[in-house]
């Protein structure tokens, strides 16, 4: 059915992932209606008036006061679609709100794909009857050219807890730890070079974005408290173990 839905609505259509969405969508020859903070009611109303999508790329923090502007115009059968990195609370202020069907979704990649990179979107109903709503969104997301696959908000948000919240949080205590050294700087190597240069947009320019998003989910205080067992190993010695777990990761490269 998602040849179907061919009236789209993206809020906050002028971000980073929006206007990407947007341009994608059109690129499939779809209507699509560009929203944005500063967007009248009239604007919301017009544009929601026979969408079969709306589309939220908004951050997690402005997920209720978006909702309480497009929800009075909003109306089943419209899928209530959002794109955000979290998905356990922004699924839950959804669909407690939103009668109609709710999917969540997390694009993961950024506006720009590295080559090579293939982008993957974790797809999830939101109400336990929204099965048939996350298969359209998905086949959607499939004709633009990202690879979908099934996911819950738990599963999600566990695994995001890991892949962004303690790739932050490990990070900023590694650097701010290695800066207790005098000098330090003198000694770095490639290696260390390689791990600066990963770090460095997401220290310099996204570090709002990733306190934001670490705070907003559940599972990350259980993860870094799992990694603070882990650092307990190394500290004890035991750098063989972490090493034959940490190798599970090359296990099989052609799957990644």
């Amino acid at each position: 059915m998602a040849a179907g839905i061919y009236r789209v609505a993206v809020m906050g259509a002028k971000g980073q992932m929006g206007s990407r969405f947007t341009a994608d969508f059109r690129r499939l020859g779809l209507k699509v209606a560009e929203l944005d903070r500063a967007s009248s009611e009239d604007d919301v109303r017009s544009a929601l008036d026979g969408c079969h999508l709306l589309m939220l790329s908004v951050p997690v923090t402005a997920m209720e006061a978006v909702l309480d502007r497009v929800l009075p115009h909003l109306a089943p059968p419209t899928i209530l679609c959002d794109v955000g990195s979290v998905k356990v609370l922004p699924l839950k202020a959804m669909t407690d709100r939103y009668p109609g069907p709710v999917v969540g979704t997390h694009p993961l990649f950024g506006p720009v794909i590295p080559e090579g990179f293939t982008p993957r979107v974790a797809v999830m109903p939101g109400h336990e009857d929204d099965v048939d709503a996350a298969a359209d969104v998905a086949g959607l997301l499939k004709r633009c050219g990202y690879r979908s696959f099934a996911s819950t908000p738990q599963e999600h948000d566990r695994a995001m807890a890991y892949i962004q919240g303690l790739n932050f949080t490990s990070t900023v205590a590694f650097l701010a730890a290695a800066r207790d050294l005098e000098g330090i700087e003198n000694f770095v190597t490639p290696s260390f070079q390689r791990r600066l240069d990963s770090a460095a947009k997401m220290l310099t320019q996204d570090t709002e974005l990733f306190e934001v998003i670490s705070e907003a989910n559940p599972f990350l205080q259980e993860v870094n408290r799992k990694f603070l067992s882990y650092l307990s190993l190394a500290a004890g010695g035991d750098l063989e173990l972490l090493a034959d777990r940490a190798q599970w990761w090359w296990r099989d490269e052609t799957a990644y």
